[in-house]
């Protein structure tokens, strides 16, 4: 039962905060924000004990154990070093930072320090994934030849929200296309060439893109990321001998279905109603808790490594699309 800490008290930080305290043993005892009144706020509508009207004050609680990080992408390198230089351990929302290069600083401080870091990437720690990795490793599917995933929404479009403003990171790619791109390495791991193509909004970030991930053994991945259209939001990962498709949302606790050679089609049922949404937020929370209370340094399921690979395709991706890393 760990003391948490969250740092930048936005909207994904309220629905974090409310699935921790609803359906898990861990507690918020702190919050930061450069707002005194919107530390205030949030402290008092989740029941937090203490709130700090700056990210240096809340990192230099003696009594937190770990940080959540919740702030912009643009944000995300600056924020984690400074709570791994205070001795805490971090999660951070994702995408962990902007570029790869951000991702390795923050591995390369937390290893030197000491101390827990990883992704909030939420969707590797549902139910669902478990049952999936175990389905993977028992070869089940054969010879996995090929993965599909897309992930889009009707985003309105405002040039000065964060989805489209360059400086805070915006674009589809690194707001909702972490999710694809984990989902195909989760699956087949790194892959050796990255081809993209799509279109960017009047403010220069990627709107669309349509990701091709080739392999050296032939597989390959064919992903979307849409901030223009709603998409089916599913996924399959299809083998020699089955397939699995995930159902709509497949980044949410939503089931799946194995499907034989033969036709026969297992269902894996995903959570109820209560659960479907952010409130899957919790099995990251859990197992960062458990991993610390291991003594591990870093999560088996999801290590730095995976994110910064995950950050290297989608920093080609964008570049691709003329939307540089920086």
């Amino acid at each position: 039962m760990l003391r948490w800490g969250v740092l930048a008290p936005g909207g994904i930080a309220h629905d974090w905060v409310s699935t921790l305290h609803r359906n898990s043993d861990q507690r918020v005892h702190a919050v930061g924000s450069r707002s005194a009144e919107r530390a205030a706020a949030f402290a008092g509508r989740h029941g937090i004990p203490r709130h700090y009207d700056s990210y240096e004050a809340l990192v230099g609680d003696p009594e937190i154990d770990v940080i959540y990080i919740a702030s912009p992408h643009s944000e995300h390198r600056a924020n984690a070093l400074l709570a791994i230089a205070a001795g805490k351990h971090v999660l951070v929302e994702k995408p962990i930072a902007l570029t790869a290069a951000d991702a390795r600083s923050i591995a390369d401080a937390a290893r030197a320090a000491g101390v827990f870091a990883m992704e909030a990437l939420w969707t590797r720690f549902l139910p669902q994934t478990t049952v999936i990795k175990r389905l993977l490793d028992d070869g089940v599917l054969g010879d996995v030849r090929l993965v599909s995933a897309d992930l889009g929404f009707a985003f309105e479009y405002e040039p000065d929200a964060r989805l489209f403003d360059p400086q805070l990171g915006g674009g589809g790619l690194l707001d909702i296309g972490v999710y694809p791109v984990w989902f195909s390495q989760f699956v087949l791991g790194v892959p050796d060439s990255v081809n993209t193509f799509g279109s960017l909004a009047p403010t220069g970030v990627d709107a669309q893109a349509a990701l091709t991930l080739g392999y050296a053994g032939g597989a390959q991945a064919i992903l979307g990321v849409s901030t223009t259209v709603e998409t089916r939001n599913a996924a399959v990962i299809a083998g020699t001998s089955a397939r699995i498709e995930v159902e709509p949302m497949f980044i949410t606790p939503a089931g799946f279905a194995l499907i034989g050679g033969d036709g026969e089609r297992l269902e894996f049922a995903g959570a109820g109603e209560a659960e479907y949404w952010r409130d899957g937020l919790v099995w990251q929370a859990t197992a960062v808790a458990q991993h610390i209370a291991d003594g591990l340094r870093e999560a088996p399921e999801h290590p730095l490594s995976t994110t910064v690979s995950q950050l290297a395709t989608l920093d080609a991706a964008r570049t691709q699309l003329g939307y540089p890393p920086r």
